[in-house]
């Protein structure tokens, strides 16, 4: 393995990139890396310039070449008991402990160890090199990265996302949105028959989605690929009322379908809103017309569906070694490259059962395949264009 990878990873695990905090701090040792070896970064930032993509270029970007991804932000420690310090890694017996190590820090300390290989192999065609902010709350920082990838000369033809997969090759996951349900009811004391009680006609709402939830459960559509193999709803966040002895005049909750890929989720939210408008609004505002529902979209992730036929299948199985692929149900940013015209795979070390738990952690044996993968993958890829 590179002499530097585990020194990389060690810095870029000690760096706090919770999604609720800034990465630029992660994001300023990437630029000041690659800055060594003669490579300059373009960054895209959040609103309040607290966060940033940083997109890089190693060779001649005039041709058709690679794209390497992944997000630098993690999820929170909050509330996990950790035995050593998560933003401090700690080695032991062939694995690397650490918030980050598996999800997906790991893949990002492979690619800038590599970076003096990945420049000779790119003297000819480019390696694009991609790391963003808030994968974990939405893909919210991928969407500022597109418009950066769509400024290159030529698009990209091949990509690989290094979330962990155990350096199984993904060619599909489930899409993701998340709503947030506003039910605005009529407050009153609870011995009255006066009020709309909001709490109520959110569980009314709550109710349907599940039963959605049981006929997409049993009637589909299915893709055997992932488990589970339908799509699948759930409500996640609940809150109303102030006492027990008053008529709630508020509830909200927020919920999500994972949906299959070809299969997306304006049809569902559509149910939503007709049993909302047919039969519960004209109940609510016979009482009063203040009362009301209102549905937002928070986020809206697309699925990814690369054909098993795809180049970048193909070339991405040889690297690993391995003829079989994979579908998975959580999301990543490939849905949102793929919708953006470029061919993509997930396929990176470590383990989504490590990933977001306490004593996090990654194995050298994983990261050794990883760099293996990626010497194969880009030398393959950039001849084959």
């Amino acid at each position: 393995m590179c002499g530097n990878s585990l020194k990389i990873l060690e810095r870029l695990i000690s760096f706090d990139t919770t999604s609720r905090k800034s990465n630029l701090d992660c994001i300023d040792f990437i630029r000041s890396h690659l800055s060594e070896f003669g490579i300059k970064s373009e960054l895209s930032f959040n609103d309040e310039k607290t966060k940033a993509n940083l997109l890089a270029t190693l060779g001649p970007a005039e041709h058709p070449g690679v794209l390497l991804a992944g997000h630098t932000d993690v999820v929170p420690i909050d509330g996990q008991d950790w035995k050593t310090n998560p933003f401090r890694m700690h080695e032991y017996d062939g694995r690397l402990y650490g918030r980050g190590t598996a999800d997906m820090k790991g893949f990002l300390a492979i690619t800038l160890a590599l970076v003096p290989e990945l420049l000779e192999i790119a003297s000819s065609a480019p390696i694009h090199l991609a790391f963003t902010y808030d994968e974990e709350v939405g893909c919210l920082g991928v969407q500022r990265l597109i418009p950066q990838i769509e400024r290159l000369p030529i698009k990209p033809i091949a990509c690989v996302i290094g979330e962990p997969t155990e350096m199984r090759v993904v060619i599909g996951h489930k899409g993701k949105t998340i709503l947030h349900c506003e039910v605005r009811g009529l407050e009153c004391h609870s011995s009255l028959d006066e009020g709309v009680n909001a709490i109520e006609f959110a569980a009314e709402i709550v109710t349907t989605l599940r039963a959605i939830g049981r006929r997409l459960c049993e009637d589909g559509p299915f893709d055997s690929g992932f488990n589970p193999p339908h799509t699948t709803i759930q409500t996640g966040v609940i809150h109303g009322g102030t006492a027990v002895n008053i008529l709630p005049k508020a509830c909200d909750f927020w919920f999500e379908f994972r949906c299959l890929p070809n299969q997306p989720p304006e049809a569902l939210i559509d149910e939503i809103k007709t049993h909302i408008e047919r039969d519960l609004l004209p109940k609510m505002q016979a009482r009063s017309t203040e009362t009301g529902i209102f549905l937002d979209v928070i986020s809206d992730i697309p699925g990814l569906q690369t054909p098993e036929e795809a180049d970048v299948v193909a070339l991405a199985k040889n690297a690993s070694g391995g003829n079989a692929t994979e579908k998975i149900s959580f999301c990543t940013e490939g849905g949102v490259l793929q919708e953006a015209g470029i061919p993509t795979v997930i396929c990176g070390p470590g383990s989504v059962e490590q990933a977001h738990k306490p004593d996090e952690f990654v194995t050298v044996a994983q990261l050794r395949q990883a760099e293996r993968f990626l010497r194969s993958f880009v030398r393959a890829a950039l001849l084959y264009r």
